[in-house]
């Protein structure tokens, strides 16, 4: 059993409108044992995808190795779009040298809600994948349990679509309440194509073209949100 921690810290300014969210990236980004594609930040697997998501929505041409300057790529592309990134597993014990968010075990949560009311302009929440075991909206049902607030659906088609309140500390009128809404994004792992295939919007359009393939499936979803 071993300690697997996040090595980076939440990416967010104080014009952040949007926060992407995950669980952990492969220990190798904690280690420093990185592949020669990957960048060191956050989501920084070429394997990922989320990027190679980005790139492609914005024809970014974004470099994808270890440079400083893939890094800063990046966190332009971030701050011109006022995007963040804050995911919610600070750190988890695992037995094995995996990604697998159900490897997981005696996870420590970041405090979501706490950023949240730091960074009062964040209005969005991005999940990287949906409520399973150890996904990340899974993850923030738990924490929003912990203030005593929960998720209210707002559209069962994927990505699903929720919403929920944050109360006023002032303990003013319920106009003064926070509503902040969440996506839930298909997952960038390879696992998540199996249940893209089986969606009816995936079968309609490949019945069109084809070539048309998971890959692009992601992109046509993520484009609304990036």
């Amino acid at each position: 059993m071993f300690i697997h921690k996040h090595p980076y810290q939440p990416f967010i300014q104080k014009d952040t409108t949007k926060l992407i969210v995950g669980t952990l990236p492969p220990l190798r980004f904690s280690t420093g044992d990185l592949f020669e594609k990957d960048v060191d930040f956050c989501y920084g697997s070429y394997y990922n995808s989320l990027w190679l998501y980005i790139d492609k929505m914005h024809n970014l041409k974004l470099r994808f190795d270890n440079s400083d300057e893939a890094i800063q790529q990046r966190k332009e592309f971030l701050i011109q779009h006022n995007i963040g990134v804050c995911d919610i597993v600070e750190s988890a014990e695992r037995e094995k040298v995996d990604a697998s968010d159900l490897g997981m075990k005696n996870i420590k949560l970041r405090d979501i809600i706490g950023y949240l009311k730091k960074f009062p302009n964040i209005d969005t929440l991005l999940f990287t994948g949906g409520n399973s075991k150890n996904g990340p909206e899974y993850f923030f049902r738990k924490h929003l349990k912990t203030y005593d607030l929960k998720l209210e659906l707002v559209s069962n088609e994927v990505p699903r679509i929720h919403e929920f309140v944050i109360p006023s500390e002032a303990r003013e009128s319920a106009t003064s309440n926070r509503t902040i809404k969440t996506v839930s994004l298909t997952s960038g792992s390879g696992a998540a194509n199996i249940s893209i295939s089986r969606l009816r919007l995936y079968k309609q359009l490949k019945a069109k073209n084809r070539e048309f393939n998971t890959f692009d499936f992601r992109v046509l979803q993520y484009r609304e949100f990036f």
